[in-house]
């Protein structure tokens, strides 16, 4: 038996602030499927040269009900960074809550305006302590 993966698929509920968060994280736009008879957008978006590993956002025209206001049943989406604290540093200014900071140099959590949980991970061996991460406590859920 083979098997593929292909893609992970989240419920948007404000297309233009989804893409631009992900593009915060460094994703681009691979693709795009809009469906006038199914009243919904789909966007792909991947780091660049990892198209074959995009997170799909699905925004229904029409609104979605049934969009959970926490989606930890979900889990989250995991991306490796080059350095997780230029990458926070990053997103703060852009006005991105740092739900676990990076106190270990390893780890961090944030969420989209969605509220999907997204881990970052510290490529290779952790960074050392460094301030102002060290001594930053968490916010809200992660």
């Amino acid at each position: 038996m083979q098997i593929r993966y292909l893609h992970t698929m989240v419920r948007v509920a404000d297309l233009e602030k989804s893409i631009a968060f992900y593009e915060l994280l460094g994703l681009k736009e691979t693709r795009r499927t809009e469906s006038d008879k199914g009243r919904f957008t789909l966007v792909f978006m991947a780091p660049e040269g990892q198209e074959e590993c995009p997170v799909e956002l699905t925004w229904n025209w029409d609104g979605d009900d049934g969009l959970p206001s926490d989606s930890r049943h979900f889990g989250h989406l995991a991306y490796a960074v080059e350095n997780i604290y230029d990458l926070c540093a990053h997103l703060m200014r852009n006005g991105v809550t740092i739900n676990r900071p990076p106190r270990d140099g390893r780890m961090a959590f944030v969420r989209s305006p969605d509220n999907i949980s997204v881990e970052l991970l510290q490529m290779g061996d952790p960074l050392p302590p460094a301030e102002p991460w060290a001594s930053m406590g968490n916010t809200g859920h992660w």
